[in-house]
């Protein structure tokens, strides 16, 4: 982005005068600005009246006092192209484009969108077909809907591609802090990538939040994210919709276990974006960052005043992989002698009611326990009374404020959890943040949010550490083709990948190549149509003698027949059997149009499906990224030695597959896809046993 755009995006946000060109819609836009705050000029350009929302109008731009800082844009389609290109002309700063009809719609719209952009010069854009932009912060508003949301001087910037999304974002009883809400609509000029990189910077902007139906330019975004990290804004995403798979990409199992979703969610991971999966969760996560902190790590201290809640928050939280260190002795020791007799020391804490709402008796519970426990966040599970049952609120808000305190002096990250979400006013909400102290709504939300927030600092040290290779597009040649398996494994060996030692023969010379390898041997047949040969049959194991290998032909033939007459060849893998290994792996390399060249890996062999435990990264990944998604599997725990059994060789596995990831990225301009299932890991080495493996067709 131009230094240009830049100062001019400032403008759009931070406006001295703001231009409303359009009529109804127009009218809605002042009273939004006016509802915000807004204390700057604003003018009003419509030829057909006189006043607008009690502003007086001018016929034209051209009529306007002086180029306006900001404008809210709603006339016909058609019209706004040369509108936008006039106030280019005139130096304005930037636009909101609320009108729609343009590449959402149909053809004609998407060459409107295109005059339109090439129109925007130096200005900023955001639309078309979009709400606009809201400044919480320096009280300004271009947008065409009654808007809620308050800010106490910093907050979330929430960036989203609904419109609808958004203003029901602003209309939340979550007591979010909000700096920016923007909605970007079609991302003519500005999208949420754009959005990210100029708003993570501004102190205000404590995290940073995205609804993303999808993303257009996936190495800009991933750019625009680093930055984010090491300006230390958190950036949580909502990530709605999938995106088709090429057709040409279906033939293995890894294309079908990780499509656009789970490539999504390996982009995040890859550069420390949190991800969330409903709304109500990313508002929750989103209030705890901005409220209260990211914490160090996942080492958590809960109170409660109930046996139940704390059971509620022991179950969720070691289940999500939070911990709760018990008190020591000392801690122990210190407490008990603070506590009611009926109570017991733990992690989380039951204080118990006979000190409830006494913060005499509770005040020293919290400081005592955060002096000597030693965790990284903590929490006290509080659900208040309903409005006309509050003659107890009171007593509540005395631990309520005791904790807050405690919290302070210890300074962590603190939140105050309703187990129930409503069972929290507004008013209580607002109390608590103007102590630090984030004000969260549900067990499970409260608890998903500072496991995510931990994650996030620790993703954030290990990737500044060391940050990734920059994605790279990918490169689309002709239709791909699938290599019969023995040409992929003559490919793999030549990526240094151990593959059995075999021959591709016809049938004539089976017997002859069968005797030079030893038996056992297995046998495979080789043909176009048979991409999953065992499906077809086409795989015999085990063959102890030459009357077995030939037995295996003749039936083999009869049940490839069955599956497909078209099938049958009369070309043959024959290899010598693999000894049993100690765990199976599916290794797949996948070409995507949208996020280049990424791995799969996960538990392999006949059920790789119906088990479902794979990990996607995108490439290039260094080995630390390899072996950290291997580690994320459920089959580690095999690689590690299970009961007993041997582990395997990690650091030997771990450069197999860099070996493999850097191979393909060599060739990434003809490779659409290579797996290996299944890829045998030994206690020592690994070999590919089946391999399926595309390549473009010039």
């Amino acid at each position: 982005m131009t230094p240009e755009k830049r100062k001019n995006f400032e403008r759009l946000l931070n406006p001295r005068h703001i231009a409303f060109i359009g009529g109804a819609d127009a009218a809605v836009a002042i009273g939004e600005a006016r509802r915000a705050g807004f204390a700057g000029q604003m003018w009003v350009v419509n030829p057909k009246r006189e006043t607008l929302a009690g502003l007086g109008c001018v016929p034209a731009i051209a009529d306007l006092p002086e180029a306006p800082d900001a404008v809210f844009l709603a006339i016909p389609a058609s019209a706004v192209p040369e509108t936008v290109a006039e106030l280019a002309r005139m130096g304005a700063g930037g636009i909101v484009c609320y009108t729609a009809g343009f590449g959402e719609a149909h053809a004609a719209g998407r060459a409107l969108e295109a005059e339109m952009k090439a129109a925007i010069g130096d200005m900023v854009l955001i639309g078309p077909n979009c709400y606009g932009i809201i400044n919480y912060v320096g009280r300004s508003a271009l947008w065409p809907f009654a808007h809620g949301g308050a800010c106490p001087g910093y907050g979330a910037a929430i960036i989203t591609q609904s419109g609808m999304f958004s203003s029901d974002i602003t209309m939340s009883q979550r007591s979010l802090p909000m700096a920016y809400m923007a909605s970007a609509g079609n991302q003519a000029d500005l999208g949420l990538t754009e959005l990210v990189d100029l708003l993570c910077e501004r102190p205000e902007v404590r995290a940073i939040g995205l609804h993303v139906e999808g993303l257009s330019d996936i190495a800009a975004f991933e750019r625009a994210a680093l930055k984010a990290l090491g300006a230390g804004t958190p950036v949580v995403a909502l990530k709605t919709g999938r995106s088709a798979i090429g057709e040409t990409l279906t033939l293995s199992h890894t294309g079908s276990l990780a499509g656009s979703a789970e490539l999504y969610e390996a982009l995040f991971e890859r550069v420390g974006v949190i991800s969330v999966t409903n709304p109500s969760q990313l508002l929750e996560t989103l209030k705890f960052l901005c409220v209260a902190g990211a914490p160090e790590g996942p080492d958590v201290l809960g109170f409660t005043c109930s046996g139940g809640g704390a059971t509620m928050l022991a179950d969720h939280g070691e289940a999500i992989g939070l911990s709760y260190p018990a008190p020591d002795a000392g801690a122990h020791a210190a407490l008990t002698a603070l506590l009611p007799p009926i109570a017991t020391v733990s992690n989380p804490l039951d204080y118990t009611t006979p000190i409830w709402g006494q913060p005499d008796r509770t005040g020293p519970v919290f400081s005592e326990a955060l002096a000597r426990v030693p965790a990284q966040a903590t929490l006290l599970v509080q659900d208040y009374p309903a409005p006309g049952l509050d003659e107890t609120e009171h007593l509540y808000l005395n631990d309520g404020l005791a904790f807050a305190e405690a919290a302070r002096a210890a300074r962590l990250p603190a939140a105050i959890c309703a187990t129930i979400p409503e069972n929290i006013g507004a008013h209580v909400r607002d109390t608590f943040i103007s102590h630090g102290i984030a004000p969260m709504q549900g067990v499970h939300e409260t608890l998903n949010a500072i496991r995510d927030a931990a994650r996030w600092s620790v993703a954030r040290k290990r990737i500044l550490a060391n940050p990734p290779a920059r994605l790279v597009a990918a490169s689309l040649g002709g239709r791909p083709r699938m290599l019969s398996e023995a040409r992929g494994k003559d490919r793999l060996a030549d990526a240094g990948i151990p593959v059995p030692p075999g021959r591709q023969v016809s049938e004539d010379q089976l017997c002859e190549i069968a005797d030079e390898l030893g038996y056992p041997v297995a046998l495979k047949m080789m043909g176009e149509e048979l991409a999953h040969k065992t499906e077809a049959g086409a795989v015999a194991l085990a063959l102890e003698d030459p009357d077995a290998l030939r037995r295996a032909v003749t039936e083999m033939r009869d049940r490839v027949a069955c599956y497909s007459e078209q099938a049958v060849t009369d070309s043959f893998l024959v290899e010598t059997m693999a000894p049993t290994p100690l765990a199976e792996l599916v290794v797949g390399i996948r070409r995507d149009p949208q996020f280049g060249m990424a791995m799969t890996l996960g538990s392999g062999g006949i059920l790789v499906e119906l088990v479902g435990d794979t990990v996607s990264l995108l490439l290039p990944a260094k080995p630390a990224d390899i072996a950290d998604a291997l580690d994320r599997l459920r089959v580690s725990a095999l690689l590690r030695g299970f009961r007993g059994r041997p582990a395997a060789d990690q650091s030997a596995l771990v450069a197999a597959l860099a070996g493999l990831a850097d191979y393909a990225m060599k060739h990434a301009d003809s490779i659409a896809e290579i797996e290996i299932n299944p890829l045998f890991v030994y206690e020592k080495g690994v070999l590919a046993i089946d391999v399926l493996m595309q390549m473009d067709d010039p």
